[in-house]
């Protein structure tokens, strides 16, 4: 592949696509699945998903007041629980470059009848539309390896931070426990899709998540490319197994 091919073209799950095309394709795999999205979750990770949420949000450190932003919030599940932590003196911002995935959010938040520190935002993680240093918290879970340019993303995740705030990546990785990586492929593959097609009648756009995953940096590639970013003090947690990692970072 020459350079040319390579600077015009990205991965769609194992699929070459240009560039330009990532986006809408991806819009479609979230316009697809939103109404399911959370059901899908419970039944993909047994669960566990929402362990993972729950590590994430303590390690966050919300505290009353502060500015917090979601990426790729969606629907919702980190940013309830940061609405109740910031209180009336601060904000959520939930930022989603997927409508349909907003509106399911929306939904979540007036059935825990939180409102008033809320706000969407329907915006693309490569070129955020807020201030620079605006926010105290940044998050982004199970978004970032969806995102044409990461490198972009991340950057633009760093202007808008504060100094001394964090960001927090939740993000599927790669195993690290002996014969854990075996046994994930065989559920990825094998069971995963058939489950999108028996729950969300769509067994190709959850052919892609797990494609993507296999795409998505290692826990090592990720870390540098937060510090190509600018954020100092990197680090990660690796989760069950290291099948998912919580990559930690701060702005100075």
């Amino acid at each position: 592949m020459n350079s040319k091919r390579d600077e015009s073209t990205t991965h769609f799950g194992f699929r070459e696509v240009p560039e330009s095309a990532k986006a809408g394709l991806v819009g479609q795999v979230f316009d697809s699945v939103a109404s399911r999205y959370d059901i899908m979750n419970d039944v993909m990770s047994l669960g566990i998903h929402r362990l993972w949420k729950r590590f994430t949000i303590d390690q966050a450190g919300v505290r009353p007041g502060q500015h917090v932003l979601d990426v790729a919030g969606g629907t919702g599940d980190l940013s309830v629980a940061f609405a109740r932590q910031v209180g009336r003196g601060g904000s959520v911002t939930v930022a989603d470059i997927n409508a349909a995935m907003l509106d399911v959010g929306r939904g979540r938040f007036a059935d825990h009848g939180l409102a008033g520190n809320i706000e969407f935002v329907q915006a693309d993680a490569e070129s955020l539309p807020f201030p620079d240093n605006h926010f105290d918290c940044i998050t982004i879970a199970f978004g970032l390896r969806n995102v044409t340019h990461q490198d972009r993303a991340l950057a633009s995740m760093f202007r808008v931070l504060k100094p001394g705030g964090r960001l927090l990546v939740l993000e599927f990785s790669k195993p690290v426990l002996p014969g854990l990586g075996t046994v994930y492929d065989a559920y990825s593959f094998n069971i995963l899709p058939k489950l999108g097609k028996l729950i969300a009648n769509d067994e190709a756009s959850y052919r892609y998540l797990v494609e993507s995953i296999r795409k998505h940096p290692d826990q090592e590639t990720l870390k540098g490319l937060m510090e190509q970013a600018g954020f100092e003090r990197v680090h990660y947690f690796n989760l069950t197994g290291g099948i998912v990692a919580l990559h930690k970072a701060y702005k100075f």
